[in-house]
């Protein structure tokens, strides 16, 4: 039987975790828009350019689409007592508001597909807590609050998930991985012995929206190499 090729709109689609979302779907055949500040497109890609704290609406994607993915984040590490009201504001418009913008322009396409998925991130730092990370982790707890309201209004023809991860070797973590030191003392933090990939999410994001995840609504996922669950001492 043929695969359906079908239409993605992948936000933060050209760095970090969005871009191996966007490789992982257009290396499987399918149709893939990219949308991020960048004003150029990745070779193969369709872009779209947008800045998810500008307040503008965007748009730019086919009639019908069959999934999305909202991957733009922020880590902004700082003591409660350093940070300032506007800092919250700023996480929040980059974690929480861009994807409510983006979902509302997005919804007409997501429900023309008859069955949908989207795919939203938040952070081991919601469910753990951990120090310096109260920005951060408020306005993706946030998300996680959205994520698992829209599973509920939007059943059962868009199916709603959020992926959840630790520390992962991306661009946006480049300050926190950029020596020796770093990278071992990140390891060690970790249950597994490792920080992340930005394939290994990838993965579980390209499955979330995929048929065989037409089960799977309201989660909230940890990918965080044991970090939220696992003791081992």
């Amino acid at each position: 039987m043929l695969m359906q090729v079908k239409n993605y709109l992948v936000a933060g689609g050209t760095s970090g975790i969005g871009k191996a979302i966007a490789e992982s779907l257009a290396e499987l055949g399918h149709n893939v828009w990219t949308i991020s500040r960048r004003s150029d497109a990745l070779p193969g890609f369709n872009h779209i350019s947008w800045d998810a704290t500008d307040g503008a609406q965007p748009a730019g994607w086919p009639e019908v689409l069959h999934g999305l993915v909202y991957a733009p984040g922020s880590i902004n590490l700082r003591s409660f007592r350093a940070l300032k009201p506007e800092d919250f504001l700023a996480d929040f418009q980059v974690n929480l508001l861009g994807a409510v913008r983006l979902l509302q322009a997005a919804q007409p396409a997501l429900r023309a597909a008859q069955q949908a998925s989207v795919v939203l991130f938040s952070t081991v730092a919601v469910a753990q807590g951990m120090p310096f990370h109260a920005s951060v982790a408020a306005s993706k707890g946030a998300v996680e609050g959205l994520g698992r309201s829209l599973a509920a209004e939007w059943a059962p023809n868009i199916n709603v998930n959020i992926i959840a991860p630790g520390l992962v070797n991306t661009p946006l973590a480049a300050k926190l991985l950029d020596s020796d030191v770093k990278k071992e003392n990140s390891a060690k933090r970790h249950p597994l012995g490792r920080v992340g990939s930005p394939e290994e999410i990838a993965s579980l994001a390209v499955f979330l929206l995929s048929e065989q995840a037409s089960w799977i609504s309201g989660q909230v996922i940890g990918v965080d190499g044991g970090l939220s669950s696992l003791r081992l001492a």
